[in-house]
């Protein structure tokens, strides 16, 4: 054992500056590090809370593990949402500026802190990350850090953590889904709605009605029982099939669906909010739209759910992780999670590579809602030279918006919602 780790750390060793090599000789536009320079790496960093041109590729210090964390050359990083979310500074008690966002990724172990167990140097693992996971480096707690299956590649590894583990446990921690029960999901092509889609699948006779925007219904259309326009009166539609409504609702809008959803509900029927996206409506963020989301959700009475027999829960997988000290129960479900990938169940939707350089772009894409799957971060993939060179200076990307609604000034936040 103590002869394979050696081994493996001397090819990582190799590996690691084969790359620096050829980023040293490649130069220039992205960041890249100079030769010899091993104690500095390429990140995205946000400068201050607004739009896209807050965002650039810098040179940071390269950490070094703490006692109990792992230290990861980084392959790939998730991209989502709730990344969007924090570049607007619309989530419940920031961190300062300038950070590095994130909070997922797969690599190479590079290094083990005192008293890590169950690594090696070398093994290809995917991470939770708090902030900080879109650099070449990342150090996080062991509790936070997986094994990829040997099939995996590091892009699926990097859409794997945040999407399944979120849905699986909405539908089996907190809706307890059995056999022959119904769900209804939003944003049925975006990262969470395909893994739900996928897990359902697992579970005999479970029926799932799907929202999502019309020219994505050609590509998933075969992941889910029945699919609706997302502009579409989806309550009426949903009714006419099933009249007595649906088991479980998963919730990523927000607004005016919190109501739509509860009237969906059957008599013990569970209701999950896991994002607000609506609420995200411009570039930078916006008072107004958060103020219409928040107007838009109806008023839960107690008494009301008490009489219907209706639950209403939310979940938010980082708070969970970060906040919580949930760690071990989430290990527990990756486990669970890495059996049904082994068994072929189920696989990360991978909707696109972008490189760091491109981080602008694939978050406009999210913005756009017009992902099917997962968005990835590549670490090694090289840049259009137009994305580049927008990336390392300050794009004109979103000025116009942000001049009228500041970035710092509009201290409202959003609940930290993921």
């Amino acid at each position: 054992m103590a002869k394979e780790g050696a081994q493996r750390a001397e090819e990582t060793e190799q590996m690691i500056e084969k790359e620096g090599g050829r980023e040293a000789a490649e130069g220039g536009a992205g960041g890249s590090l100079r030769a010899g320079d091993a104690k500095e790496m390429r990140a995205v960093v946000l400068s201050a809370f607004g739009g896209l041109n807050k965002l650039r590729v810098s040179k940071k210090a390269m950490p070094e593990a703490q006692e109990g964390e792992l230290k990861i050359r980084v392959k790939a990083c998730g991209l989502n949402f709730i990344d969007l979310m924090v570049r607007q500074g619309n989530i419940d008690n920031p961190p300062k500026t300038p950070l590095v966002p994130g909070f997922e990724c797969s690599g190479i172990v590079e290094a083990l802190g005192d008293s890590v167990k169950g690594f090696e140097i070398g093994d290809r693992v995917m991470a939770f990350v708090n902030y900080n996971a879109w650099a070449e480096v990342v150090c996080t707690p062991v509790e936070f850090v997986y094994r990829i299956p040997d099939d995996m590649n590091f892009s699926e590894a990097a859409a794997f953590p945040m999407n399944f583990v979120t849905a699986y446990m909405m539908l089996f921690e907190v809706a307890n889904l059995r056999e022959g029960m119904s769900v209804l999901v939003h944003s049925a092509g975006g990262g969470v709605g395909q893994a739900v889609a996928q897990l359902c699948s697992t579970i005999p006779n479970v029926t799932v009605f799907g929202t999502a925007s019309s020219f994505k219904h050609e590509a998933i259309k075969n992941s889910v029982t029945h699919l609706f326009d997302r502009n579409a009166d989806y309550v009426q539609e949903v009714k006419r099939i099933s009249a007595d409504g649906v088991d479980i609702v998963l919730d990523c809008l927000c607004g005016e669906n919190t109501g739509k959803g509860l009237s969906l509900l059957k008599p013990l029927g569970t209701y999950i909010l896991y994002g607000s996206s609506n609420m995200v409506t411009g570039e930078t963020k916006s008072f107004f739209s958060f103020a219409k989301s928040w107007w838009q959700v109806e008023k839960v009475n107690p008494i009301k759910l008490y009489e219907e027999n209706k639950v209403i829960a939310g979940f938010s997988l980082l708070n969970l992780l970060f906040k919580q000290n949930r760690g071990g129960l989430i290990k527990g479900v990756m486990d669970k999670l890495l059996n049904l990938y082994n068994s072929k169940k189920i696989k990360p939707v991978v909707d696109s590579l972008w490189a760091l350089e491109e981080v602008k772009e694939a978050m406009q894409r999210i913005h756009d809602r017009g992902n099917i799957g997962k968005l990835i971060l590549d670490v090694e993939k090289a840049p259009t030279p137009l994305m580049a060179n927008d990336s390392t200076e300050t794009s004109e990307a979103g000025e116009e918006e942000e001049d009228h609604e500041g970035d710092n000034d509009n201290k409202e936040r959003m609940p930290f919602i993921q």
